[in-house]
């Protein structure tokens, strides 16, 4: 059997398998962030069909981090019960499952949060918003939220959390000189523009425990100019590990301004799978710790080729398993076709309508049978 089917770890979490689902916005929380029974069904629906690892969307850790609306929640303790219950669904099911934490910064949604975003630098925030610049107190606040939301992952049963440094949100922003101009301890060369994220880690670490899985999540590249580039990330990534970073995944793009975002549409062959799979090559040089990596896959033996090449240790997809949330055990049976996921992005749309995540390709298909 391949050793993609074959269990593996993550600091003291053992996995079934070297299949993640990668953070997603499904859309299925309530206004106020909770977990509602369709959130937890997708998550047993996840873990029935065999995926090893389940990260959470992406949960804010304070109200005006909110991204989105019917975005997961993590940002006050009666939201606790909830995330217990979709972490149970995730156990009983058969797989692990960690919180992703995050704060949206100047990306955050106004018209949800009812007051101006943070920025990490006012002069480089989002395009027409008023925005607050972070001060020293707000970081220090800032990473109290991180902090807090961890304690409330644990206490919910989820087997450890993610820290959301990617497409430009706020920590990705610290990390990034395309919004980062600040001139103190907070901003300069990229060990001082990852200062916060590291103070994060650190103040993550203290409340999860040492065992508890702590993952972290950035990006590769900005694809934007003036943004974050690979050598820089590396050593963002190896400061990130030191810090008590148990795994890295790599993903690319920001929410705006760049060539590219997160989830790139198109990806109908082989040679446009994988796309960040030169950085992960060059991350895995300097890494000792587990790399995760996200981005295009779509064939059992793409993922295989990674995995036994050394380019990665974990296949992380996305968009593949809300079609089809059974994939992996499609593949683990013998049915090796590619994912039937057409990368053409429609999913965003009933999320951004407030209907929750759902393929809709896949819905028209079946309206046509």
């Amino acid at each position: 059997m391949s050793n993609l089917f074959e269990s593996a770890r993550i600091n003291t979490m053992s996995l079934a398998n070297r299949f993640v689902r990668s953070a997603t916005w499904e859309g299925l929380a309530t206004d106020d962030g909770a977990v509602t029974p369709a959130l937890e069904e997708a998550i047993g629906a996840l873990a029935r069909g065999g995926v090893g690892l389940i990260i959470s969307s992406h949960a804010y850790v304070r109200p005006d981090g909110q991204a989105g609306p019917r975005q997961l929640g993590a940002y006050k303790d009666e939201l606790v019960p909830g995330l217990r219950r979709m972490a149970t669904a995730a156990r009983e099911n058969g797989a692990k499952m960690v919180l992703q934490i995050t704060h949206a910064g100047c990306f955050a949604a106004e018209p949800l949060t009812g007051t101006p975003p943070v920025a990490v630098s006012a002069d480089m925030a989002a395009a027409d918003t008023p925005t607050r610049e972070l001060n020293a107190t707000g970081i220090r606040d800032l990473v109290a939220a991180f902090a807090d939301a961890a304690r409330r992952a644990m206490a919910a049963g989820f087997d450890g959390v993610q820290v959301h440094c990617a497409h430009g949100y706020l920590l990705s922003q610290f990390l990034s000189p395309r919004f980062n101009h600040r001139t103190d301890a907070y901003g300069g060369d990229i060990r001082k523009r990852s200062r916060a994220p590291l103070e994060v880690i650190e103040a993550v670490r203290q409340v999860v425990g040492r065992d508890a899985a702590l993952l972290v999540k950035m990006n590769c590249r900005d694809w934007a100019e003036g943004g974050l580039e690979p050598d820089e990330a590396i050593q963002a990534a190896v400061l990130l590990q030191e810090a008590g970073a148990d795994a890295i995944e790599i993903s690319s793009g920001l929410t705006r301004f760049s060539k590219f975002t997160a989830a790139r549409p198109g990806i109908d062959s082989v040679e446009k799978e994988a796309y960040h799979q030169e950085e992960a090559k060059a991350f895995k040089e300097y890494l000792k710790v587990p790399l995760i990596l996200v981005g295009g896959i779509r064939s059992f033996a793409v993922a295989e080729r990674l995995v036994n090449g050394g380019v990665t240790d974990f296949i992380s997809m996305c968009r593949p398993f809300i079609r089809e949330p059974g994939l992996v055990n499609r593949w683990k049976s013998g049915d090796r076709k590619p994912a039937a996921c057409t990368s053409d992005n429609l999913c965003f749309g009933p999320i951004r309508k407030g209907d929750g995540f759902y393929c809709v390709t896949a819905e028209k298909e079946k309206s046509k049978s």
